[in-house]
């Protein structure tokens, strides 16, 4: 096996990266890494699908609480700690096994960061204006015209990125999907494996469904009680984070169980929706179906990971 092989299983949430990627990394000798936008920040457990605290304790895992709530979580942020935890990794002579979701994440470390679009202030401003004014649905209309990749992986309630994106498009004459398409310097390098995790989209999200019940039943309400007691209800609002979003709705009286529960679901689908469509179009990866049951899907892995054809 390379000296400096990386290992990175990505996927939709709720396809099971985070027990393949235990499973890997305890095969390999090797060790886990966060790739996912929500798991690094140390006081988010239960709502964002963590590695439990037994699984932390028997394998090294790293950047999982890289962040505390209330900072601002970036991709060239998380390639520049990826590139320190996949370098101290290899110099103890094992493998780094990145898992996570943030499609974003993983092309920082695995290709590096574009050049950065400029930025341009009064359109900003403008545009913050316009979001008040006509509300996120209408911008994200506009920006599906005229920069369609992007609008793709964006949420449509997700203002902030929205006119972003629009006002890149604006300052610069090149929509942001082409400024992320231009070729940066990789952050952590050496022998790229990929491999996603698939699942068809019925089974998924019978799977959302189940592990959104789980959540709720297992303490994600309460989590969420303790972070607002602590002081991060602004943090936390600010965040947009699935799940505690609606676990704030329900203790603020706004949602019942059931509603928050749904609400939980339908957002969950929705990203891993914005998720397919990032790895199937943004990562060349070894595909492997979640379905074929966790032996098999083990072994596949283990032969992707290691270079052999599988499949």
């Amino acid at each position: 096996m390379s000296e400096r092989r990386i290992v990175a299983v990505v996927g939709a949430t709720a396809t099971g990266k985070t027990a393949l990627g235990e499973a890997l990394a305890e095969s390999l000798d090797g060790e886990v890494v966060c790739a996912d936008s929500r798991q690094v920040y140390r006081e988010l457990e239960i709502g964002t699908g963590k590695p439990t605290p037994a699984e932390r304790e028997a394998l090294p895992h790293h950047l999982f609480d890289a962040l505390a709530l209330g900072r601002r979580a970036t991709a060239g942020g998380y390639g520049r700690a990826a590139r320190e935890a996949c370098a101290a990794i290899h110099a103890r002579g094992r493998v780094p096994v990145l898992v996570g979701g943030s499609g974003l994440y993983l092309e920082a470390a695995r290709a590096g960061l574009a050049p950065a679009p400029p930025a341009a202030p009064e359109v900003r401003e403008r545009l913050r204006r316009e979001v008040q004014e006509v509300g996120s649905l209408e911008l994200h209309r506009r920006l599906r015209l005229s920069d369609p990749e992007t609008a793709a992986r964006l949420a449509p309630r997700d203002a902030q990125r929205i006119a972003r994106a629009l006002e890149v498009l604006e300052s610069s004459g090149r929509p942001l999907s082409w400024w992320l398409r231009q070729i940066g310097e990789p952050m952590v390098t050496g022998e790229w494996h990929a491999i996603e995790i698939t699942l068809a989209a019925r089974a998924l999200a019978e799977r959302i469904e189940r592990r959104t019940r789980l959540m709720f039943a297992h303490g994600l309400i309460e989590e969420t009680e303790a972070l607002l007691a602590a002081g991060h209800g602004e943090a936390l609002g600010a965040l947009r984070a699935v799940g505690y979003d609606e676990a704030i709705g329900r203790i603020q009286g706004r949602m019942t169980l059931a509603e928050a529960e749904a609400r939980t679901s339908l957002r969950t689908r929705q990203l891993a929706k914005r998720q397919r469509t990032w790895f199937r179009n943004r990562v060349d990866a070894t595909r492997l179906d979640a379905a074929m049951g966790d032996a098999a899907l083990l072994a596949a892995a283990l032969q992707a990971a290691r270079g052999e054809p599988c499949c």
